[in-house]
């Protein structure tokens, strides 16, 4: 009987003497191999959240900007429209609205835009202030914009297409290579009489194509 108690004791001995060198043999590794996977998950997270920094004021490129932010949004219109495509578009939808006779010159009114480096958006919303988008003009002027009209007459033109380019360009060497920037300036030269209701109307009608 004593001699079996001894070998259990002397079992349990060499159990325990395994399991503590298994222990100590073993944590070590396992502490190591979890700082490990915590600095790169670490690692990894940093990365992955890095905050880019973006500049919320652009630099203008050439042309009138009226705005303070460009629009986000564009109506969907197509998955297959492009971003000029979508400026057209938004044209057209606009003088649709109005029963405008401009419906068909969208596109030429964009590409002209972009020609002279204006917003696409200024020649319609100043067409609008002027003459309710070509509903109320001299008769047989196509001139939308009230350009060149004063108490000596009336500039014509031959068609809504010579409109477009004549003002169009007439904007950009007139008024915006001249400093005239913001339409607030260009009412200064444009309609010099009006107390701001000319800009606050074209400004108005610009964002309604937003």
């Amino acid at each position: 009987m004593e001699s079996y108690s001894r070998k259990s004791e002397d079992f349990s001995f060499w159990k325990n003497l395994i399991l503590t060198s298994l222990f100590f043999s073993i944590t070590p590794i396992a502490i190591f191999a979890s700082l490990i996977s915590l600095f790169n998950i670490s690692k990894v997270s940093k990365n992955n959240f890095v905050v880019k920094e973006t500049s919320l004021i652009q630099a203008p490129e050439s042309g009138v900007r009226v705005y303070a932010s460009l629009p986000t949004n564009f109506p969907l219109i197509s998955s297959h429209l492009n971003t000029a495509d979508a400026r057209a578009e938004i044209v057209r939808q606009y003088l649709l609205r109005y029963d405008s006779p401009l419906q068909s010159y969208s596109s030429y009114i964009v590409d002209t835009a972009d020609k002279y480096g204006l917003d696409f958006r200024l020649i319609t919303a100043i067409a609008q202030q002027e003459s309710n988008l070509c509903k109320k003009i001299p008769p047989e002027t196509n001139n939308c914009w009230g350009w060149g009209i004063h108490s000596q007459g009336t500039l014509g033109f031959s068609s809504y297409q010579e409109a477009i380019e004549v003002v169009s360009k007439g904007l950009r060497d007139n008024y915006l290579n001249n400093g005239l920037l913001s339409i607030e300036d260009i009412m200064s030269k444009y309609t010099p009489m009006s107390p701001g209701s000319w800009a606050e109307g074209v400004n108005k009608f610009m964002t309604e194509m937003e």
